[in-house]
């Protein structure tokens, strides 16, 4: 494309828009408001070819700016309301969690299977098993009122549920943010989650209290594990899309998908809450271990519910978990 050619073709549009843009939007007449629209339109598709064909700073730099003014001016000062966080819970995460399930799923599935087997490497090789400490230690650990029997009552449930929280919100934030160096990142971080769960429930089982053990995990850890593979399922969906963005260019598809990861967080954020009360006030309490499996259980079957009902509704509806339109960066087709 030659660059002197295009800019001379239609400086006098940006011009004209430039002008438009000076004016008060209240003060333009109707045609006006629509000679405007048609105008940004224009600037953005310009914007696009000149990028991808005949990048220019100079150039470049008018037209980002025409463009971002223009797009204020169309799209209007737009504020967040109670109607956004509403269609968020009900529409954009569920569909998040709905489109990224052949990601997480498996993950979730992978992960469960390695820590059995970390599980059992544990519970049936003592050499294994003094790696984690001292015979006295693992005794200390193990035993009726133990380490791990106390440590869900070691402290005030709302203190506790908050650490909790915030330990958990890290690290499925760390597996959205870390998505992006191709995953790898993601799979250390499952890998350790696994080998310590793994070591409580294999150290456990050899000292014959496995279900004493189940008693004080599932009750949260249900929903709570589910929580970091969905997080880490994101994360590697997200490694992938650097490899293989599909048909959108790579900018816009990671664009796209790290803005759904970012909202996933947020969702993510919500969900290790409920895990984190439960772990606080259910895990340590004086109900029966069916009652606090049962509430686990539940809240574990309510949240597969969610993803399946709504966000397969939301989904098939067309959203995709992606911020609304009118959040987005200008995106144009690219064509002279």
């Amino acid at each position: 494309m030659d660059l002197d050619v295009f800019v001379a073709t239609h400086r006098a549009e940006w011009d004209r828009l430039e002008t438009l843009l000076s004016r008060r939007r209240r003060r333009l007449t109707g045609a006006e408001v629509n000679e405007l629209v048609e105008l940004y339109q224009r600037a953005a598709t310009h914007l696009s070819v000149i990028r991808s064909s005949a990048p220019d700073p100079r150039i470049t730099g008018r037209l980002s700016q025409l463009v971002a003014r223009a797009r204020s001016q169309v799209t209007g000062t737009r504020k967040s309301s109670w109607q956004d966080i509403a269609r968020f819970l009900v529409e954009g995460f569920p569909a998040a969690l709905y489109r990224t399930r052949r990601w997480w799923v498996p993950t979730a599935l992978i992960s469960v299977a390695v820590g059995v087997v970390l599980s059992w490497w544990i519970a049936t090789h003592p050499e294994v098993q003094a790696a984690f400490g001292t015979d006295a230690d693992l005794r200390e650990m193990t035993r009726p009122g133990g380490e791990y029997e106390n440590y869900y009552s070691s402290h005030p449930a709302a203190s506790f549920a908050a650490q909790v929280w915030t330990n958990n919100a890290r690290a499925a934030a760390l597996c959205l943010i870390t998505g992006v160096f191709l995953g790898l990142p993601v799979i250390w971080i499952l890998f350790q989650n696994m080998l310590n769960l793994g070591a409580g429930f294999g150290l456990m089982a050899d000292a014959g209290r496995l279900d004493v053990f189940l008693g004080l995990v599932l009750p949260h850890g249900l929903l709570e594990l589910t929580a970091v593979f969905v997080a880490a399922g994101a994360g590697i969906k997200l490694g992938w899309t650097v490899i293989d963005p599909g048909p959108r260019t790579r900018r816009a598809a990671l664009a796209e998908e790290g803005r759904a990861a970012l909202g996933m967080a947020v969702g993510l954020a919500l969900v290790l809450f409920v895990a984190g009360a439960i772990e606080g006030f259910v895990t340590p309490s004086g109900l029966p271990t069916w009652a606090r499996v049962g509430i686990g259980v539940l809240a574990e079957l309510a949240f597969l519910a969610y993803v399946w009902v709504l966000g397969g509704r939301a989904v098939r509806a067309g959203e995709t978990g992606d911020v609304e339109e009118s959040g987005r960066s200008a995106a144009a087709p690219v064509a002279a």
